[in-house]
C-alpha cells in the first residue's frame, strides 16, 4: 500500500531535524513526501535541501514569503499548494503531516495495517504528547479517541476525496472527522506506546502564546457550530489539564467572544445539526459510548456505498 505525506511548514529549523529523522527511519517510509516551504526565513530551506538531496522520496515545493506565519486556513492553503501539485490518484493513503513531531519508528506501518484490517476506518492517528519543560515528563494533549489529530492525519484517499478534503478555516481538523462519521466512515486515534508521538510545539500554542492559540480554538468551535453548553463542558475539562485553568478559559472566551461578535459560522446546516446531535449525546452518555453508538448507526450509510 502506497502512502503520501504532505507537510506545510514555515520557519521550523528548531524542530524539523527530529521530525525528518523520525520519518526517513520509519519501518515503512513514505512513497512520496511533499514538503511545502511556506516562505521560511530561517534555516528551513537549507535543511530541506540537504534531506531532499539524500532521500529521493522527499520533494520540496516553495511558496512565496507572505511575511508571517499563518495558522488555520493558512496551513491548509499551504497543504493544498503541495497536494494540488501532484497526481494523488497513485496513492492509497495520504497524510497531512506537521514538521514539529517526533514519531515512533513503526508509526505509519501500524496505522496502515489497522486501516487495511478495517476498511471503514477513513482517518486515524496516534496520540500527541509534549514534554514538560521543568521535569521532562511526557504529558498527554488529551485528544479524543473519536478524532485523528490535526498534526498527523492519515487518510484513506477515497475517504478524503469523498468528504471534500479540508475546510479552509480554523476548525478544519474537527469538521473533517465529523464529516467522516456523517458519511459512514470511522475516525479514530489510539493511545498506545507504539503510536504515541512527541509534539514539539504543544497543541493550541501560537507564535503569540498559549492564550492566543486556545482562543483561536474557541473561535474554531464556534465556527463549526458547537453549542455553548458543550463548549463550556469541554472548556472545564481543559481547565483541569496543563496549562491549568488558563487554557480552558481561553478556549471558552474565544468561543463566547466570537458569539458576541456574531462571527460567521459554518454554512453546512445538515452537518452542523449532525455535529450538535452527537455532542448532545456525548454530554448525556459520555463521549466513548456516544461515539460507539453513532458509528454503529452510521454503518448502514457506509455499506450502501459499497
Amino acid at each position: 500500500m502506497s502512502y503520501l505525506l504532505v507537510s506545510p511548514c514555515r520557519n521550523e529549523a528548531d524542530y524539523m531535524r527530529l521530525t525528518l529523522e523520525s520519518v526517513v527511519n520509519q519501518t515503512i517510509p513514505p512513497d512520496l513526501w511533499v514538503i511545502v516551504d511556506d516562505g521560511s526565513t530561517d534555516e528551513t530551506p537549507q535543511i530541506l535541501a540537504d534531506y531532499a538531496s539524500r532521500y529521493s522520496f522527499i520533494q520540496i515545493v516553495t511558496r512565496e514569503n507572505r511575511g508571517h506565519r499563518s495558522v488555520g486556513p493558512g496551513v491548509i492553503e499551504a497543504f493544498y499548494y503541495g497536494y494540488d501539485a501532484i497526481d494523488v490518484s497513485q496513492f492509497d493513503y495520504i497524510c497531512k503531516f506537521d514538521l514539529d513531531l517526533d514519531l515512533p519508528l513503526g508509526y505509519f506501518e501500524i496505522l496502515i495495517q489497522r486501516m487495511e484490517q478495517n476498511p471503514r476506518i477513513g482517518t486515524c492517528s496516534g496520540k500527541a504528547y509534549f514534554k514538560d519543560k521543568k521535569t521532562d515528563q511526557l504529558i498527554s494533549e488529551k485528544c479524543g479517541d473519536e478524532m485523528s489529530v490535526g498534526m498527523t492525519k492519515l487518510y484513506r484517499r477515497t475517504c478524503f476525496e469523498e468528504i471534500g478534503g479540508f475546510v479552509r478555516q480554523v476548525m478544519w481538523d474537527g469538521i473533517d472527522c465529523h464529516k467522516c462519521r456523517q458519511l459512514g466512515w470511522i475516525a479514530v486515534s489510539w493511545d498506545e506506546a507504539d503510536l504515541r508521538f512527541i509534539h514539539l510545539r504543544p497543541m493550541g500554542s501560537s507564535q503569540q502564546g498559549i492564550f492566543t492559540g486556545r482562543m483561536r480554538h474557541g473561535f474554531g468551535q464556534y465556527f463549526m457550530g458547537t453549542g455553548l453548553l458543550y463548549m463550556t463542558a469541554s472548556s472545564v475539562f481543559r481547565m483541569l489539564h496543563p496549562p491549568y485553568i488558563v487554557g480552558g478559559f481561553a478556549m471558552w472566551w474565544g468561543y463566547v467572544k466570537s458569539m458576541l461578535q456574531r462571527q460567521p459560522r459554518f454554512d453546512d446546516k445538515e452537518l452542523v445539526t449532525f455535529i450538535r446531535d452527537y455532542q448532545h449525546q456525548c454530554l448525556f452518555k459520555g463521549k466513548a459510548a456516544a461515539t460507539d453508538t453513532l458509528n454503529k448507526a452510521q454503518e448502514k450509510v457506509w455499506v450502501e456505498k459499497q
